[in-house]
């Protein structure tokens, strides 16, 4: 069973007055951060050797998967292959994919989703065989889907199903991750505010896995839920951590852009059965920017839009299904179709207004193959890490699959390399600016002014001019607000702050474009120079890691002519 005792911590305030708070400590073998797909399948694998304590942002089915639409891509079907999938990997990575880890992914990728189908998981089906769809960028079609476009919630329906029959496994909701309990420069767990009770409390672990997904949060338009403000990214960064590739930001080329309606994702499947890209004049454009036209690279998309929408003057684009059969439409998609419904939009006879949107985050806390970080004692897995298997783009639909495979990695390193002991740590210090937060107001404004200033100085087309612009004003921010706070929203700023600072020295250090990183000065890829990893730690310097090489493919026997093999020289 895990252990609570309540324990009063000290610490000095602004003022050197000395306060205290009343904090719950629970010791546990493994602490998950993060109740997402990473998160709950490094959860299920750490709970066969030991005790689990989950602690997630908000309830239970609050989460980025949660509402995954497209699907997985896996290569399941007849008709493909897990070289290809590799192949179209790699290629959409535009030269910075980690091929180990691309190839793992691909490899591994196979079982678990038969896996998450031998657990209940109900992905759509064509008779008695998966039905498989396409999206941008792959060679074939190998999108497992389910509930038409509700993949997310089925799959985060078994997981959690799965990992509440682990009597190892607690979760604890509504608790905000402040930053890391650090034991001789080793993560041993993390402080976090109970909402509830308003309290800051700890979890002491023998290994921690930080699964706390994206930064999404970090633009006006985003596809992402209010909760993605990248603190388990930032929480590492203070902690020590290396982090990579955050210049890498994938933005979805189709969100829906009506006048009061949310960002919403309209998936990229919509392109994959079908869909036509047409401009404000209703012009199909996608062929004068890609040979492969709407089913392009997503970074290629997005940057044709945002060129069409500037020739235009026009704030969208059109995305149109109105040629398909509408039963079809309402069938594959109809949770699109009744969320665009709700805005008066019927997606079987009317064309969707589009536009670009923040969408993934790329880059991460630097992991290897398992998942361990810079630090000892912590772990990543999932949109919150960097293994460099997406490399400069993500290829639609891996994200879920990265979750799965990389999710079980971690958990079953964590498992048997954690130390046997919990940490014994008498005399936990908390950080000294903890208290009441800053006026609600003024985090609401400058927020939103942040989140501006990102989409329009650090968005899908970057200069050197408005990044150095946009630094001056994030510095003048981060002086208004302190790193910590025992209030939500200023701790969110101050994350968000923190993210937008690092991403933009990373953008400024790599001049050249490549992938989901396009500057308008460089316009070109330069392999010589920048086709390596960023690299950014605590002395804000930027330094860059060329990629691995692939290994050399595997030498032909020789043969005579009989076919035997031929003698040695």
């Amino acid at each position: 069973m895990l252990e609570r005792e309540s324990r009063a911590y000290g610490w000095l305030g602004d003022d050197n007055s000395f306060m205290t708070a009343v904090a719950e400590t629970i010791n546990s073998d493994f602490l998950v951060i993060g109740g997402g797909i990473a998160g709950m399948r490094a959860a299920i694998e750490l709970a066969r050797v030991g005790t689990v304590v989950v602690l997630t942002k908000e309830g239970p089915t609050d989460s980025n998967t949660e509402v995954a639409q497209g699907g997985i891509a896996v290569a399941l079907s007849d008709e493909d292959e897990v070289s290809l999938h590799l192949e179209d990997t790699l290629r959409a990575g535009d030269g910075l994919c980690e091929t180990a880890a691309v190839k793992i992914l691909v490899e591994e990728g196979v079982d678990r989703i038969q896996e998450l189908i031998d657990w209940g998981t109900a992905f759509d089906r064509d008779g008695s065989l998966l039905s498989f769809t396409r999206e941008g960028a792959h060679s074939r079609s190998r999108v497992v889907h389910a509930k038409g476009d509700s993949t997310g919630r089925e799959v985060m329906r078994v997981l959690r199903m799965k990992a509440s029959s682990q009597l190892n496994i607690q979760f604890l909701h509504h608790c905000f991750c402040l930053d890391f309990i650090l034991q001789e420069g080793a993560v041993a767990g993390a402080w976090y505010l109970d909402e509830k009770d308003q309290q800051v409390k700890a979890v002491l672990s023998r290994a921690t896995v930080l699964a706390s997904g994206g930064a999404g949060c970090v633009y006006s338009e985003t596809t992402n839920p209010d909760l993605a403000t990248g603190d388990g990214v930032a929480m590492a960064f203070r902690a020590g951590a290396t982090l990579s590739d955050l210049e890498f930001f994938q933005f979805h080329p189709t969100a829906l852009c009506l006048k009061g309606a949310p960002r919403f994702l309209i998936s990229e499947a919509i392109r994959g059965e079908g869909g036509y890209l047409r401009n404000v004049d209703c012009e199909r454009f996608m062929s004068r920017y890609h040979n492969q036209a709407e089913l392009a690279p997503r970074d290629v998309v997005s940057r044709a839009i945002a060129v069409e929408m500037k020739k235009t003057g026009s704030r969208f684009v059109y995305l149109d299904l109105t040629h398909r059969n509408p039963d079809f439409i309402r069938k594959r998609f109809p949770r699109i179709y009744e969320t665009c419904l709700n805005y008066n939009v019927d997606i079987t006879v009317d064309m969707i207004p589009i536009h670009p949107a923040a969408h993934y985050f790329i880059g991460g806390v630097k992991t290897d193959l398992c998942g361990k970080t810079t630090l000892p004692g912590l772990y990543a897995a999932g949109e919150a890490a960097s293994t460099g298997v997406h490399g400069a783009n993500r290829l639609a639909s891996n994200s879920l699959l990265e979750g799965l495979v990389f999710g079980a990695r971690v958990g079953i390193c964590a498992a048997e390399e954690a130390p046997r002991k919990p940490p014994q740590i008498h005399s936990t210090t908390l950080p000294s600016h903890y208290g009441p937060g800053l006026d609600p107001r003024f985090l609401r404004e400058t927020r939103m002014a942040v989140q501006r200033l990102m989409w329009e100085k650090v968005g899908i087309m970057r200069e050197g001019r408005k990044l150095k612009e946009g630094l001056k004003h994030l510095l003048h921010w981060s002086t208004r607000v302190r790193t910590h706070s025992q209030s939500r929203p200023e701790c969110e700023l101050s994350n968000l702050l923190l993210l937008a600072e690092l991403i933009i020295l990373c953008a400024m250090a790599r001049e050249e474009s490549r992938g989901a990183h396009y500057r308008i000065e460089y316009p070109c890829k330069n392999d010589l120079k920048f086709q390596k990893h960023s690299l950014i730690h605590q002395s804000m310097k930027v330094a860059f890691l060329p990629v691995t090489p692939p290994p050399p493919p595997p030498k032909k026997e020789e043969t005579g002519e009989d076919g035997e093999k031929g003698d040695e020289a």
